[in-house]
C-alpha cells in the first residue's frame, strides 16, 4: 500500500523514535496511476506480495514544495541570478549536504553522472587515460569515464557486489599505464578501503568515489567519499535525495572544488558567488580562462526540493536499516530461502545504508533444480506472487557489462566471476512508502518460491 507525501515523512519521524510504522492507504497525490499491465493469474495458494508499486520513491517533503513554488513565482530559477552566492538555495543545499558528509567542498551539478565525469575532469585526468572501475556498476559510471575520453578497463567484483580486491591488484599490474580508478561502491556496499586507496597509491592511480548509492554509508565511522580525491553523489529519484536528476561533486581538496565549479559553468565572475570554496580570486580567474564552461549546473528550482532532505537523511536511513534487517531475519529464518539465497553481509567497518535488498542464487540450489534454468523460473515464480526482482544480468539491464557496446573491456580476458554472478543475482527496491508488513511478505514469497524452484 502506497503512502502519502506527509505519511511517509510521518513513517519517517516514528522510526527514527523507535515505533512501530504507521500503515496508510492514502495515495500519493503527485504519483500519476501505473498503467494496466497484464498479469497471470494469482496463485490459489501461498504468500502473495500486497499490491504495492516498485517505482515509488521518496517524496519531496512540503517544506520543499512550498520552497519551490515560492521560486517559480519570483522566477530566481538560475544559481547565479542572486547578488551573492549566500542568497542561493544552490549554495545553501552545497553546504548542507557537505556539512552531513564531513566534505570541505561540494559542487552542485544537474546529475550524478556529471558529478562523476566533472571529478574525472578536475581530478586532471587526461584523455586517452586508462581509468579502471568494477565491472558491476551502473552504465553511467563507464558512460563518464567515455564521456571524459577515457579508456575504461573494468575489475571483476566478487560475491559481496564489491571490487575484487585480488583482481584489482593483478589489474594494476596488468596496466601500469592506468591513471584512475573509478570505484562504485554498487548498491551501498563498500569494499576494503584501506586496502585500496594503499595499492592505489602504491600505482600512482588517482582514486575516485562514484557514491551515488551510498550517501548515509560510513566506513570506520567516516562518510564515503573520503578515500578518493572526490566522490560524486547522485540525486536521481531512486536515492536517498530525490530531485528527478541532480548531483554532487564532494572533496577535501581545494583546487579540485574549484576546477569543478568553473567546469560546471562559473563563468566571468560568477566564480565570486561560490562563498563555500576558497577566495581565491586569482586562482579563479585563471581556471575561468583555461577551462570550458560545460554547463553542467544546478538550477535553484532543484536544490530548493533538495535542502529539506538533506535534514531527513538520518531518519530515513534508520527506518530503512530497521526494515531491512528485519526482512534479512526472515530470509535467513526461512529454511528454503536461507538454503537457496545468498546475501552477503557488511565489513565490520562498514555502517550501511540497505534501501535494497540484493542476493544471489547459490550455484548448489541450481544445480538442484537442473542449472541455470532455474534462475528464471525463480523470478517467474516471484513475479507471479506479485514480487518484482531485477536481474542483474539480463540482456536489457543497464548493471551488466555485456550491455556496454560504448565501452568494450580493455582487458586481456574475460570477466568470469563477475559474470557468473550477475546471472545469479537479483535486486528488490525497499521504498519507504510500503508498510512493514508489505517488506516482510518479500521474505515470504521468497522463501516459498525458492521451496518450489530448488526444494528445501
Amino acid at each position: 500500500m502506497s503512502m502519502s507525501c506527509s505519511a511517509c515523512f510521518a513513517l519517517l519521524v516514528a522510526g527514527a523514535a523507535g515505533k512501530a510504522a504507521p500503515s496508510v492507504s492514502t495515495a500519493r497525490p503527485f504519483v500519476a496511476a501505473a498503467p494496466p499491465r497484464a498479469a497471470p493469474a494469482p496463485p490459489a495458494v501461498g504468500p502473495r506480495m500486497p499490491r504495492v508499486d516498485e517505482r515509488v520513491t521518496c517524496p519531496v517533503p512540503e517544506e520543499g514544495i512550498e520552497h519551490a513554488v515560492a521560486l517559480m513565482r519570483e522566477g530566481l530559477l538560475f544559481r547565479y541570478t542572486y547578488p551573492t552566492g549566500t542568497e542561493s538555495p544552490v549554495t545553501t543545499c552545497e553546504n548542507a549536504l557537505a556539512a552531513y558528509t564531513g566534505h570541505k567542498y561540494a559542487v552542485a551539478v544537474n546529475s550524478g553522472a556529471s558529478a562523476l565525469y566533472l571529478s574525472l575532469r578536475a581530478a586532471g585526468v587526461e584523455q586517452g587515460a586508462k581509468v579502471l572501475c568494477n565491472a558491476f556498476t551502473f552504465g553511467a559510471v563507464p558512460s563518464a569515464i567515455v564521456h571524459a575520453g577515457c579508456e575504461v578497463v573494468y575489475v571483476e567484483s566478487g560475491a559481496d557486489y564489491c571490487i575484487d580486491i585480488d583482481d584489482l591488484r593483478d589489474t594494476l599490474r596488468e596496466h601500469p599505464d592506468a591513471r584512475a580508478l573509478m570505484l562504485s561502491h554498487m548498491r551501498g556496499r563498500v569494499g576494503q578501503m584501506d586496502a585500496i586507496r594503499e595499492m592505489c597509491a602504491e600505482a600512482g592511480v588517482t582514486l575516485l568515489e562514484d557514491c551515488a548509492h551510498s550517501l548515509g554509508v560510513r566506513y570506520d565511522g567516516v562518510h564515503t567519499g573520503h578515500h578518493g580525491v572526490a566522490c560524486g553523489v547522485s540525486a536521481q529519484s531512486f536515492k536517498l535525495l530525490n530531485s528527478g536528476e541532480g548531483g554532487f561533486v564532494l572533496t577535501d581538496d581545494p583546487e579540485v572544488a574549484m576546477r569543478a565549479a568553473v567546469l560546471a559553468g562559473a563563468y566571468e565572475t560568477n566564480a565570486d558567488k561560490h562563498k563555500n570554496l576558497p577566495e581565491i580570486e586569482e586562482r579563479f580567474a585563471t581556471l575561468a580562462v583555461d577551462l570550458p564552461n560545460l554547463s553542467l549546473r544546478m538550477s535553484a528550482l532543484t536544490s530548493s526540493i533538495l535542502i529539506p532532505q538533506v535534514a531527513t537523511l538520518d531518519a530515513r536511513i534508520e527506518a530503512y536499516s530497521r526494515r531491512y534487517d528485519a526482512l534479512v531475519a526472515n530470509v535467513r529464518a526461512s529454511p528454503a530461502a536461507n538454503a537457496a539465497l545468498l546475501i552477503p553481509d557488511d565489513l565490520p567497518e562498514v555502517a550501511p545504508v540497505h534501501d535494497e535488498l540484493l542476493f544471489t542464487i547459490r550455484t548448489d540450489a541450481l544445480a538442484r533444480a537442473g542449472g541455470a534454468g532455474a534462475v528464471g523460473a525463480f523470478q517467474a515464480a516471484c513475479a507471479a506472487r506479485g514480487l518484482t526482482m531485477n536481474l542483474f544480468g539480463s540482456k536489457t539491464n543497464a548493471r551488466n557489462f555485456v550491455n556496454w557496446k560504448f565501452a568494450p573491456h580493455a582487458r586481456s580476458g574475460p570477466l568470469p566471476r563477475t559474470a557468473d554472478m550477475i546471472q545469479r543475482s537479483f535486486g528488490v527496491r525497499l521504498p519507504l512508502q510500503w508498510s512493514d508488513d508489505d517488506i516482510l511478505a518479500i521474505g515470504d514469497v521468497l522463501d516459498w518460491c525458492a521451496a518450489e524452484v530448488f526444494g528445501t
